[in-house]
């Protein structure tokens, strides 16, 4: 019998459930009505089990998200996972891949559960501001113990088929054939067990859940999502009747919320700048072995991102001494992996044969793609491709990683220009998950697709950016500076902007920010590329260095800094920079409340991205909002700064307004948010 995406086969004294709802089996409204339908026909068929299994790669991977910000559609899940659980035919779930939300939810509700080797069990819901909402919470704690309910749905950790079964939660381990092991496991099948929603908690404890409250209210200002989690795992004290019904109405009232909404957003743009236009349709060249030209921090991390995800690599350095303290560099970092569970032993001693250190480019004559990461110098990186070309196919592709040069420039004179690009990393390279890929007029389609391609192999998040200084990322960054420290020469102190923004959401305010980069390269960049006249100026950035306050590294940048201490303490020295500075200026302090420092910088964010989505540097709003979750730490549950605007537009007007008149000239602001 065939039930829209759910089919039910008999064979013998089972029968077969399969779900085949293409990628990832999500429950979307038809999925639903089948299941519900399956359970009516296996009834009737007199079987004595039914194994459910999916079609496709994985198990059900969760909900379809697309759905949540629509009306509920019948029959709701929870209502068909206790179809399933009351069934007098016991039901098997046999499962492979990611058995995610609603299809662990889906897994609770039958008697017995079996899974691949390799599955990974998760209850992800909050991570889109979310409760679950078929008795994920109910269920749980009463096959595995709390302290694993709370990781795994406070916290959204990813649990395997072996320590799931280690917890209670599997009855079978199945090798790579889920279905064959249930069909084994239904020949020789054991008494039926209590429905999970008629047990009791498997552990009386809630010492896990206090202790994750407390270590959630210690971080202030953050996603409320995983305190929900909390509250619902409580229910669980309460008969199954009362707590399940109290966990799905907190999962609806939670879609409709902003956190919710913003989540779904980020969700969604995620997977939006992953195919932008520009590589639709493009053939791919194959790469697995790549260059890497530079053993400084950039170019290492480079090396072990792509060492880490399967490649050959060379790394080419100046002298053989460069070369072996760059091959140290990317040891310790393999080894990191290695403590940090990223990578196994065995991957470890096998990466050795697939790494060359030298420095030597003619070990550069079979690699697919070059990555320059050298000083950023347009002579010395332009240098740096003539020799490759000496070298290198006609068809290997070029990529500069350059943050701030144009890379026009850059490939000037190299033969095959439609194979030059940029891949913009994030420091470390082997951690940060941005990838920003930049096209120049020349750039092919095949170039740029290849270069994506490249960025889902390192586990990255690329994202397509034309040429302008700085790109997306930095260019906003720029921005969100020159704001900042408008608010400084105006009234605010670099200590209270940094508090605010934290109480926005932000790890670090901006200031912190730059005390840990350092200001060292930023102080020789302002030297060399001075401003605009028309561009207001405030040179305390200047005044920081030429009084030796560096960041963090010499203790004292904007905040003073305990020697071996990362916590900014307020400087009373920089708020008396700060005062003589507005005194030569003529500027009569005002002051500024959290609000609007927040206000302000948000706006000029979203203000900047907006005028790069206009010149067509970005395609969209998506891909500002990519690059600021990514590799700028603005906070996911915020959804990004174009997001977020657009849920406040006119606070983001009038932020800017202000702005603009009180620096005339300062700022260009964008169509959308003039008044």
């Amino acid at each position: 019998m065939q039930f829209g995406p759910v089919s039910v086969n008999e064979m013998d004294d089972l029968a077969f459930v399969a779900i085949d709802n293409p990628p990832v089996n999500a429950t979307s409204a038809a999925v639903r009505a089948g299941l519900a339908n399956a359970v009516r026909e296996v009834e009737a068929s007199g079987a004595k089990a039914a194994i459910l299994s999916c079609a496709g790669r994985t198990f059900v991977a969760g909900g379809d998200i697309s759905e949540f910000g629509s009306p509920p559609k019948d029959p709701a899940l929870c209502d068909v996972i206790s179809l399933i659980e009351a069934s007098s035919v016991p039901w098997i779930a046999a499962m492979h891949g990611t058995v995610f939300g609603g299809g662990l939810e889906i897994a609770l509700g039958c008697a017995f559960r079996v899974a691949a080797t390799s599955t990974r069990f998760a209850l992800p819901e909050v991570n889109l501001g979310l409760v679950p909402g078929a008795g994920g919470t109910q269920r749980l704690p009463r096959l595995v113990s709390m302290d694993l309910c709370v990781a795994m749905a406070s916290g959204g950790a990813v649990v395997g088929a072996q320590r799931f079964h280690e917890a209670g939660g599997l009855d079978v381990i199945a090798g790579d054939d889920p279905v064959a092991a249930a069909k084994a496991f239904a020949d020789d099948l054991p008494d039926r067990p209590a429905a999970l929603s008629k047990r009791d908690v498997v552990s009386a404890d809630d010492s896990a859940i206090v202790a994750e409250r407390e270590k959630l209210h210690a971080r202030a200002r953050g996603p409320q999502a995983p305190l929900h989690c909390l509250d619902a795992l409580e229910w669980v004290r309460l008969p199954f009747a009362e707590g399940g019904p109290k966990e799905r109405a907190l999962h609806m009232e939670l879609r409709q919320s902003a956190e919710s909404v913003a989540l779904r957003a980020a969700f969604f743009g995620q997977r939006t700048v992953a195919k932008p236009s520009a590589i639709k349709g493009a053939d791919l060249r194959n790469v697995e072995q790549v260059a890497i030209i530079g053993g400084g921090l950039m170019g290492t991390g480079i090396a072990t991102a792509c060492l880490l995800s399967g490649l050959s690599v060379a790394l080419i350095e100046q002298s053989d001494e460069g070369a072996q303290k760059a091959l140290a560099t990317i040891s310790a970092n393999l080894d990191g992996a290695v403590k940090r569970g990223k990578l196994s032993a065995e991957k470890r001693a096998a990466i050795d044969d697939v790494l060359v250190a030298t420095a030597d480019m003619a070990a550069t004559a079979s690699c697919d793609v070059a990555i320059e990461a050298v000083f950023e110098d347009v002579p010395v990186k332009q240098a740096v491709f003539a020799e490759l070309e000496k070298h290198m196919a006609e068809d290997a592709i070029f990529a500069t990683n350059t943050s701030y040069l144009d890379p026009l420039k850059i490939f000037d004179g190299i033969s095959g220009p439609e194979r030059c690009i940029g891949l913009h990393f994030f420091s470390p390279a082997h951690i940060m998950k941005l990838l920003e890929v930049i096209r120049t007029p020349q750039t092919s389609s095949q170039t740029l697709a290849t270069g994506f391609a490249l960025a889902r192999r390192l586990g990255k998040i690329a994202v397509l950016s034309g040429i302008c200084d700085g790109f997306i990322g930095n260019r906003i960054l720029a921005a969100q500076r020159r704001a900042a420290q408008y608010l400084v020469a105006d009234g605010a102190m670099p200590f209270d902007v940094d508090a605010a923004m934290r109480d926005f959401g932000y790890a670090m305010g901006p200031f912190e920010v730059q005390d840990m980069a350092g200001h060292q390269i930023a102080w020789a960049n302002r030297k060399a590329n001075p401003a605009p006249a028309h561009i207001r100026g405030v040179p305390l950035a200047d005044a920081l260095c030429e009084a030796g306050r560096f960041g963090l590294r010499s203790d004292a940048g904007w905040h003073d800094y305990t020697e071996g201490s990362r916590k900014p303490e307020r400087s009373a020295l920089v708020e008396q920079m700060v005062e003589d500075h507005r005194k030569v200026e003529g500027i009569a302090a005002r002051a500024f409340t959290r609000q609007e420092i927040v206000q302000r910088l948000l706006a000029v964010l979203a203000n900047e991205g907006a005028l790069i989505v206009e010149e067509g540097i970005a395609e969209d709003d998506a891909a500002v909002d990519q690059v600021q979750l990514h590799g700028y730490a603005f906070p996911r549950w915020k959804g990004g700064p174009m997001h977020h605007a657009a849920q406040n537009p006119d606070a983001t007007n009038a932020a800017m307004t202000a702005m603009a008149e009180e620096s005339r000239g300062s700022w260009t602001i964008s169509r959308r948010f003039q008044s």
